[in-house]
């Protein structure tokens, strides 16, 4: 169905002329301090009946005043944005960084009755029916961020692999001291050192924090002045990872990031 038809009926659906309209977007750019939320009745009309595209402010204001989820109205404009965390993990970057998460998670909503949770299992044959989660239901507010390991980024291989996707908690952001008993249970950060993001083992000594990559990535440890120099994000709770990258893929294109001598720790 035509996109300018489909807000038409929604604004018919509600009661509302194109003057309602109009003075409903007056209200929204008075209260945001901007005048690209109004909604002239003759663009609306263009909208509507020309198949004139509304700009990122006006569709904002068509949602707010049709109680329409603004993902929804941009998906009758071939505009898929609640598939933007998918778009983006086939374009891959070199260099660490966070990313925002996706605006929903494909869950199972019922299992195979054969299904035992104590075995290992072979998920994909045991769901009988998926569905989403709206990961939008934290309202802006969850505690998860979404990280992701660069392609030249090898401090914590074999651990964690150039292109892996890393849940992060940004409420514990406070560096652990312990003994650990496996490298399984000791905690990887996600850190902003301003010029870039690390993510692996760190350790506080005095004002300095530490960085302590994988002994088998053969990088040398690094060294910022904390917290000057590096902001703790948050600590990883969780890892998407490819266990196995086939010849060509896309992880070898990249070079490995030359080290800055000045900050390894010595």
């Amino acid at each position: 169905m035509d996109p300018g038809l489909r807000l038409r009926q929604a604004r018919e659906r509600l009661g509302l002329t194109y003057r309602d309209v109009e003075r409903a977007s007056f209200e929204l750019a008075a209260r945001h301090g901007r005048s690209e939320f109004i909604m002239h009745i003759s663009r609306l009309a263009d909208i509507e009946n020309h198949g004139v595209v509304p700009g990122l402010h006006k569709l904002y204001s068509l949602a707010a005043i049709y109680h329409l989820n603004p993902v929804e109205i941009s998906r009758w404009y071939d505009v898929p944005l609640g598939e933007f965390f998918r778009d983006a993990t086939s374009f891959l970057a070199p260099r660490t960084h966070l990313s925002a998460p996706p605006a929903t998670l494909r869950v199972p909503l019922r299992f195979d009755p054969a299904f035992d949770p104590r075995r290992t299992e072979f998920l994909s044959r045991m769901v009988e029916r998926w569905g989403t989660f709206e990961g939008a239901l934290g309202n802006g507010q969850s505690q998860h961020r979404y990280g992701f390991i660069g392609l030249s980024d090898r401090r914590m291989e074999p651990l964690l692999r150039p292109g892996s996707i890393v849940l992060v908690d940004t409420t514990v952001s406070r560096v652990e001291h312990g003994e650990w008993r496996t490298e399984f249970d000791r905690p990887i950060y996600f850190v902003d050192v301003r010029s870039g993001y690390r993510c692996g083992w760190f350790a506080v000594d005095g004002a300095r924090l530490v960085m302590q990559p994988h002994p088998l990535s053969h990088y040398a440890p690094e060294q910022w002045q904390f917290p000057a120099d590096a902001e703790v994000i948050g600590r990883v709770m969780g890892v998407v990872m490819r266990l196995y990258d086939p010849a060509g893929s896309p992880a070898s294109e990249f070079p490995e990031e030359p080290e800055d001598s000045s900050r390894k720790a010595s």
